[in-house]
């Protein structure tokens, strides 16, 4: 079992590496850097709040569920950081490229991508073509926290995870 552990660590720390190494690109970076932001708590909060002032009907109700989602999904995501307090990717994986000040918290599950999939998940429920945008969009968050050193690719799946789950169960909760 932990000879299998070791060799899905290598190749996760193969995998952070082959996305990290672009870091240098200052287009990319530019990118990156802004695209991050966009799972965050004041882009995610801001968006939910304004969807809720401005949508009626279901689509309001679709506006609650995100936000809900997104209160509810924090919680795991915190217990989760304590029970397995794993160092974020530049603190452990040599020659990792990063930004200066980076988070200084646990790394998994990735925060950033559990919120914007909280928010987008009960979004694509409602209106599921759209789903061509939000989804590349959330995945591009989840790149972006591996792009700029911050997390491992198995921390933004479990991102990924863990927001989808929340984000569908208060939406078939409040739909309902």
């Amino acid at each position: 079992m932990e000879r299998m552990l070791l060799t899905f660590y290598d190749f996760e720390c193969r995998l952070f590496q082959k996305v990290n190494r672009h870091f240098k690109n200052k287009h990319l970076n530019l990118f990156f850097r802004n695209i991050t932001h966009l799972g965050g708590a004041t882009c995610t909060i801001t968006t939910v709040l304004i969807l809720i002032i401005f949508q009626t009907g279901p689509s309001r109700m679709t506006a609650i569920s995100s936000a809900l989602a997104l209160a509810v999904s924090h919680i795991p995501v915190h217990i989760v950081k304590k029970i397995f307090p794993r160092k974020r990717p530049y603190l452990i994986v040599e020659k990792t490229n990063f930004h200066a000040n980076p988070l200084q918290d646990h790394s998994f599950p990735s925060g950033h991508t559990t919120s914007i999939f909280s928010v987008i998940i009960p979004n694509v429920l409602f209106i599921p073509v759209i789903a061509f945008i939000l989804l590349p969009l959330g995945m591009l968050v989840g790149l972006s926290r591996i792009y700029l050193g911050l997390h491992y690719p198995s921390d933004v799946l479990a991102g990924v995870v863990l927001g989808a789950c929340i984000g569908s169960l208060c939406y078939y909760l409040l739909s309902v």
